[in-house]
């Protein structure tokens, strides 16, 4: 399965979708499956309390390296997704990615290549991808 592609992922998802083929129920249901992945995220925070958010202004020196950002930032995050927390976060993740790939089948737009578009987009900004 680990050889699955984002072609063979959109067309198993264009097959499946019969109920919500209007693309205001698909932009619906990703709206609704993006504010479930947040739920999922603070429930581990505080319902679980297997990860802890310790936010903070970050700080840079003025004359810090491209290589030492990478070492300086920090996410703000501590600890570790419990099983419970990680299979939560990983459904609710995938039912976005769900209907990530029906908005594309609806719109007739591949979801590899714009995969493949921004990962190239990606590369070639570098560190001005920041935005």
């Amino acid at each position: 399965m680990a050889d699955l592609s984002c072609s063979d992922f959109q067309d198993s998802v264009c097959e499946y979708l019969i109920r919500h083929r209007s693309v205001l129920d698909v932009m619906s249901k990703f709206q609704e499956a993006s504010a479930r992945v947040n739920r999922a995220m603070a429930k581990a925070v505080t319902a679980c309390g297997c990860l802890e958010i310790e936010a903070h202004r970050q700080k840079f020196p003025e004359d810090v390296s491209v290589e030492d950002l990478r070492r300086l930032v920090c996410s703000h995050l501590s600890g570790e997704l419990c099983p419970e927390c990680k299979e939560a976060l990983e459904t609710e993740l995938g039912q976005t990615i769900f209907y990530v790939a029906a908005l594309c089948a609806i719109a007739d737009l591949d979801m590899n290549e714009i995969m493949v578009k921004e990962y190239d987009r990606i590369r070639m900004l570098g560190l001005f991808n920041l935005t």
